[in-house]
């Protein structure tokens, strides 16, 4: 009979030390990815509404003309010049028959939205570029054209935490010179430094087109 003593397996003190540290910045890094999935979980929702309302403004200010006089001036359907005739204007019908009537940035007295021209969606002496709340109310809430905040229609519910800005600028877009073509960008914002950009473009028809 052998009096030897068979050896103890087990873990000594510093290996049960490493493998507390090693589950533990697992498991922190577990939690982490647990938590950037949950919050995904629920950011798509929000993007997709904010894309839906960026779509339908994008929608409602291209479908508005893009004239050089307002509609309702005489020659609004021939002019393809912001302005007035010059005295010795060959043919007074390619300019605006009044002052009033000559599009500009900012909406003509008495317009409301939809606007009849993308001009009017922005504000009087407007700087190109500038995002503007336009289609925000009085107290600062998105709303659709109807002066109906947003989502209030669906079940009374509206969509808050939304904000959203319009920005126009003239640029040249392959033959079409500047002054004929208008970039559109819409931002929606919401949560946290979360937001949805869409740009389109709108081009001046012409002028018959009306």
């Amino acid at each position: 009979m052998s009096n030897k003593r068979r050896r103890q397996q087990g873990l000594t003190i510093v290996e049960l030390v490493m493998f507390i540290v090693i589950v533990g910045v697992a498991a922190a890094g577990i939690i982490q990815v647990m938590n950037l999935t949950s919050r995904g979980n629920t950011d798509p929702i929000r993007r997709k509404q904010a894309m839906l309302i960026a779509e339908a403004y994008m929608d409602e200010v291209q479908q508005a003309q893009f004239t050089a006089c307002d509609p309702a001036d005489a020659n609004a359907s021939t002019a393809t010049n912001s302005a007035l005739a010059p005295a010795n204007a060959a043919n007074p019908g390619l300019y605006c028959a009044a002052d009033a009537t000559i599009e500009r940035w900012g909406p003509e007295a008495n317009n409301v939205r939809p606007f009849d021209n993308v001009n009017d969606y922005v504000t009087n002496n407007y700087v190109q570029g500038t995002p503007v709340r336009a289609f925000a109310n009085a107290a600062g809430v998105d709303t659709d054209v109807a002066g109906v905040p947003l989502g209030a229609g669906l079940g009374n519910v509206p969509l808050t935490g939304y904000t959203t800005t319009l920005a126009l600028r003239n640029v040249a877009l392959d033959s079409v010179q500047a002054s004929d073509t208008l970039e559109i960008t819409i931002t929606v914002n919401y949560g946290v430094n979360e937001s949805v950009v869409l740009q389109g473009y709108r081009t001046r028809y012409e002028p018959r087109a009306l």
